[in-house]
């Protein structure tokens, strides 16, 4: 090195120094202003349902505001999900999406389209919901169980309409899964959201749809909708009498609406374990809790590490699923 670089390099080591500190600190001091929740989908959704519970309890924790921002647009949270993904990584700008984070980018490749983001964006720091969907219709549809509903759907193929948040959503994939396996045709409704498109099943603007139990609980409770089966494995406490589409004969109707917390990719470490150790603390919080439960859910909570993997392997299912279903409206 001659003297010129050296004198450069020493002169340049205080403001160096200085600059990791200011870093050191900044981690140290997060968060030091409001933290935004982007939720990709309007208000009365699963994802909506998850985020307004964990960022009061986050608030409390923190110490400061988290103000849940809901994004919908671009048919199953694409434009919500793509916003979080160009947010800056400081911790700042938050993601409480559901398991349509992966196959919305699959499905922009299926249709030629210009990909709206990418999972290797964000890195997952905790899992909070892991329902499985449920098959809801009005109470005042013809059909009582799941046999009859099939039965009418093969004579009027194309003709029964069913909602859904948006093209190759989490609630669209479990409806076409499902039509697969039974052979039959369906008319394909989308919305903007999981709750606009309960309020159509409400009205009888559409005669189905898949949903999460919280969603539908109070309405099923009211007599005002019929669930008819379950995507889960097993059937669940909250709907103790609903058969599963397993048990009904469809082995590989299966399909889960889980939620979860996100940010973007090159979040500092300091901050990420702040928001993990925040997240155990709102997993295990009374309120949390007690707000789950009344909507029919229970808290499924994962820590980062495990919640990435969960995430690896159910996305591999669900673009699975998404390519044997190909190009459909």
């Amino acid at each position: 090195m001659n003297r010129r670089d050296f004198l450069h390099a020493a002169a340049a080591a205080p403001l160096l120094g200085q600059a990791l500190a200011d870093s050191a600190f900044a981690d140290d001091a997060y968060p030091s202003r409001n933290i935004t929740m982007v939720v990709p989908f309007p208000a009365g959704g699963q994802a909506d349902l998850a985020a307004r519970p964990v960022a009061a309890a986050m608030e409390r924790i923190l110490g400061k505001p988290v103000i849940v921002d809901n994004r919908a647009g671009g048919g199953g949270g694409s434009v919500g999900n793509a916003q979080a993904a160009r947010a800056a990584p400081d911790g700042y700008t938050l993601l409480m999406t559901l398991s349509s984070l992966a196959v919305l980018p699959e499905a922009d490749r299926l249709f030629n389209r210009p990909v709206a983001y990418e999972v290797a964006q964000f890195a997952p720091i905790a899992r909070v919901l892991a329902d499985p969907t449920l098959l809801a219709v009005p109470a005042t549809a013809p059909w009582k169980t799941l046999a009859e509903f099939v039965e009418d759907a093969r004579a009027r193929p194309g003709e029964i309409p069913y909602g859904s948040s948006g093209p190759y959503g989490v609630l669209h994939v479990a409806m076409e899964m499902f039509a697969a396996s039974a052979d039959i045709k369906l008319l394909h409704v989308p919305f903007r959201g999981g709750s606009p498109a309960l309020t159509a099943l409400l009205s009888g603007t559409v005669q189905a749809m898949a949903a999460a139990p919280g969603t539908v609980k109070p309405q099923v409770d009211d007599g005002r909708l019929r669930v008819l089966a379950n995507w889960g494995a097993a059937r669940i406490p909250s709907f103790p009498d609903t058969p599963t589409f397993i048990e009904l004969g469809h082995k590989d109707v299966e399909m889960y609406i889980w939620a979860g917390l996100f940010a973007p990719r090159a979040l500092p470490q300091a901050i990420m374990t702040r928001l993990r150790e925040a997240m155990a603390q709102v997993a295990t919080s009374p309120d949390v809790t007690k707000s789950f439960e009344a909507a029919g859910s229970m808290v499924a909570y994962l820590d980062a590490p495990d919640f990435a993997k969960f995430v690896a392997t159910d996305s591999a299912r669900l673009i699975a699923a998404v390519k044997r279903i190909g190009r459909v409206e």
